[in-house]
Formats: structure tokens, sequence, C-alpha cells
């Protein structure tokens, strides 16, 4: 716990004048994100550091291997389906964006069913079970979570709305966290590629 606050105090004397003022406009006016992101609690992965963004840019939504459980309102805690709701409802994002990433410890736990599934994990990664049927390794497995995720947040029938009217686009990509490189998932194809080789055909 040192350390870290060592790190906001560092946080305090270097980086806060450049955002002091940003963060008073923020508190007053409250937040305007540009869009969602869908990400995996995983700590090689930073989504605010990934895309460079700063306070107020981007409405994060982080759990176990970047899931989305499909639309299934009921007495249940919902805190992922809270969240997008909070940000397709009252934020109004015009994006949401499902970023996978290499060596996904969720993932893993998924393809290795029944080994250790503790109390919680297994259940949770339960929402991707159909994957094991599609994907024959992790890395394939990956992938196809970041397909189940869209594909799960059209049963929502708010999003499905938005998107149907042109007001909310939906997106996937995956941080491959060995060579830091985003690979973005063009929905036409299937298939994914590198940013660094160019976007054609990818919505944006």
């Amino acid at each position: 716990m040192r350390k870290l606050i060592e790190g906001f105090l560092n946080f305090r004397a270097s980086a806060l004048p450049e955002y002091a003022r940003r963060f008073q406009w923020l508190a007053e006016v409250g937040q305007n994100p540009r869009a969602a992101v869908v990400a995996c609690c995983d700590s090689r992965v930073d989504p605010q550091m990934i895309f460079s963004a700063g306070p107020g840019d981007l409405f994060i939504v982080r759990n176990v291997a970047n899931l989305i459980p499909p639309y299934q309102p009921n007495s249940d805690y919902h805190g992922t389906s809270a969240a997008l709701e909070f940000a397709v409802r009252q934020l109004r994002v015009g994006d949401i964006i499902v970023m996978g990433h290499t060596h996904c410890g969720g993932v893993k736990a998924l393809m290795a069913a029944g080994e250790d599934d503790g109390d919680f994990i297994g259940h949770w990664m339960s929402i991707a079970k159909s994957v094991r049927g599609k994907a024959q390794d992790v890395s394939e497995a990956e992938r196809e979570v970041i397909r189940l995720t869209i594909t799960n947040l059209l049963t929502f029938p708010w999003i499905k709305a938005a998107v149907e009217a042109g007001g909310l686009r939906l997106h996937g990509c995956l941080f491959d966290v060995a060579d830091a490189d985003l690979l973005l998932l063009n929905q036409a194809t299937g298939q994914f590629k590198s940013v660094q080789e160019g976007v054609e055909g990818i919505p944006l």
C-alpha cells in the first residue's frame, strides 16, 4: 500500500497540474465519455493507457475475460449489465469496445473446465461455454470470446435498438500483451488484424 500511496503523491506533484482544470470541469459538469470499453480485469491490460485516454474519456467495465452475459433481468446481481445500462441509457456512449487480450487466465480456465472452477470463476466463465466447441486452443478461444461478447451485447434490447438506429457502434479488439499490439475485429470477415497494418473495412 505504501508504494501505491507514493504513486498517488507523485501523481499529485507531476500529473495533476496538467489535469487539474479538467477534473474540476468533470466534477461540475459530469462525465460524457466518448466510448464504453468492456475489458478484462487482468493487471497487464489497462485500457486508459492503451488508448492514451485521459480523465472522463472512457467508461470502463472490467471483469474476468471481458465477458457480457446475455440479457436476463432478474433478482440476481448484475454488475456488468448494470454498468452497460448506465453507459448506454444514461451516458449515451457512441461506441462499445470489447477488448480481450492474449494470455487470458479466464479463458485458460474456460478451456480447462473442471480442473479448478473455484467458487465463482467457473460459473462466470460458463457464459462462454459454447466457445469450447468452436476453439481448438486458448489463443483461438480468446478471439472467440470477443465475438461471443458482441453477440451477447445485441441481446440487450436497448443496445440493439441503438445500434439499429445508428447511434451506437460495437467493436471488438484484442490486445497482444507480449507485442503490445492491438488487433481489431473486422465484423464482416470475422478476422482480427493489427491496427499497424491498417483498418480498412473496420468501422471506426
